[in-house]
């Protein structure tokens, strides 16, 4: 356990922020399941819309969020054909 207040503080900041972190992942992979079994248009926009809040926030990192869109796209495209 930190002594100093300052590291006192950037604890408590830190566990905020990781459960911030962790309900707002839990609430995508959620939808990243409803698109893996129905991978449709509709639901790559909102998982699409989703990658983008959680790099925004920097929950994840940028590229990160490219990498999955682009694999994701993938499978629609190899389910329509």
């Amino acid at each position: 356990m930190p002594i100093i207040k300052s590291a006192i503080k950037k604890l408590r900041q830190a566990e905020k922020r990781a459960a911030r972190n962790r309900t707002v992942k839990s609430g995508f992979k959620k939808v990243l399941d409803v698109f893996k079994k129905t991978p449709t248009n509709k639901n790559l926009s909102a998982v699409f819309s989703g990658l983008d809040k959680l790099a925004k926030t920097k929950v994840i990192h940028k590229n990160k969020a490219s990498r999955l869109k682009s694999r994701l796209s993938k499978k629609v495209v190899t389910k329509n054909k």
